[in-house]
């Protein structure tokens, strides 16, 4: 079967994506005019207030209500702690780097949270929630479930790379390293004692805002390009996916990755989309995310907070970017200024594949002329049918999604 991207870009209000296998519709996305993704925005925010009881900040950055920022969110470079205690601080992580990593956790098993960071820093959350929940909240309807959220619940797992060997031995994971990391760091420390109300810092959204609770923001920044995601307040040297199960393209990524010269203090992960690929491929992305955090820096020098520094691709180029692989025939785009956008970025990280991109110009709508509108107008149901006869009823609320397994005729 042929497998083809659909674009429908014609109208400035809204554009819709669909990756089709044969007259299945494999991925849908949509973005609004009036209501913009916020997630992977970058901003140069201002603390407004520190709720030591969350061991968390609010956020001034820009958006409807002020974003809820966790502890163990915080990368250390925004301690406000004595100069001693800031040189002992960065001697004990370089220490840390060069002890061996503890044993790893069986990977037959799914990878287990943790608590909430925010009450293991701080015991005394769990009797303060009762009692001063009512004064936990601040005027935009946050409250301690905030805590709970994690930076890079939607990253890829990966393993790091030594900068000295492309043995397998360093098969780290890069994710728990940061969060053992973050979690050390706040057992020394309280948000009350080393984050300041006005303080300035430069956040990325991680969650949109949902109900009545603001964005969940980070400190801990990361560029996603198509083959690579610089992470530039992360020093952790550079990754593979885990996704990426293949012993040769594994050795063959993690010596690429050491060639790159990826700086001291940032991070580099390879994506699945770049198991096949070649050096000078993974080279020409890694270049492209390094100007694009260039610009950020420039632009945050000459910026003054709250203010939007980097605004994440539009749905147009972010189809390109995730959704995009070698199996697509072709992308077809209505709309003159998305083909041109589409065209342009497709030749921007992938000139091979930049002939693959077509204008359609048919008086018939492209998703008419597919017969796509039908099918999205089932993906709403709440009821969705399975071949055996059976079928899912499924109700999304603000807490958890409940899916009821019917057996219908199978039984």
């Amino acid at each position: 079967m042929t497998k083809k991207m659909l674009i429908d870009a014609a109208h400035a209000e809204e554009t819709r994506v669909v990756v089709m296998d044969g007259s299945r519709i494999e991925e849908f996305d949509f973005e609004s005019q009036s209501r913009k993704q916020l997630r992977g925005n970058i901003y140069l925010a201002k603390v407004t207030r520190v709720e030591p009881s969350l061991q968390a900040a609010f956020i001034e950055y820009g958006g409807n209500r002020h974003g809820f920022l966790a502890f163990n969110e915080i990368h250390p470079d925004y301690y406000q702690i004595p100069l001693a205690d800031r040189e002992a601080l960065t001697r004990e992580l370089a220490e840390d780097d060069d002890e061996p990593t503890p044993p790893k956790r069986d990977r037959g098993r799914g990878r287990s949270r943790s608590k909430p960071a925010a009450r293991e820093a701080d015991p005394s959350i769990e009797a303060s929630e009762d009692g001063e929940q009512g004064e936990a909240q601040d005027d935009n309807g946050h409250d301690d479930s905030h805590a709970e959220d994690r930076h890079g619940d939607d990253h890829e797992q990966v393993e790091t790379v030594s900068s000295a060997s492309v043995s397998d031995d360093d098969d780290d994971d890069m994710e728990e390293e940061v969060e053992r990391r973050r979690r050390r760091l706040m057992r020394k420390y309280k948000i009350q004692d080393v984050i300041r109300r006005r303080q300035i810092m430069l956040v990325q959204v991680v969650k949109e805002e949902r109900g009545n609770k603001g964005a969940a923001l980070t400190t801990y920044l990361s560029l996603a390009g198509r083959y690579g995601v610089l992470m530039p307040n992360t020093d952790r040297g550079g990754g593979i996916s885990r996704k990426i199960i293949s012993a040769t393209d594994r050795k063959r990524l993690k010596t690429i990755v050491q060639g790159l010269g990826v700086p001291k203090g940032l991070g580099l992960i390879v994506r699945t989309a770049g198991a096949k690929r070649t050096k000078a491929e993974i080279s020409r992305d890694y270049e492209y995310l390094m100007r694009l955090w260039e610009n950020i820096r420039d632009t945050t020098l000459n910026s003054v907070a709250p203010a939007l520094i980097y605004e994440e691709e539009d749905l147009v180029k972010r189809a390109i970017r995730d959704l995009f692989d070698k199996d697509i025939d072709s992308v077809q785009v209505e709309g003159e200024a998305g083909y041109k956008e589409a065209r342009d970025f497709m030749r921007m990280i992938m000139p091979s594949q930049a002939a693959k991109v077509m204008a359609y110009r048919e008086p018939t709508p492209l998703f008419v002329a597919h017969r796509i509108e039908a099918q999205l107008s089932q993906i709403y149901s709440p009821v969705v049918p399975l071949r055996s006869g059976g079928y899912l009823v499924i109700n999304q609320t603000e807490a958890l999604v409940a899916i009821d397994v019917n057996s219908g005729k199978a039984t």
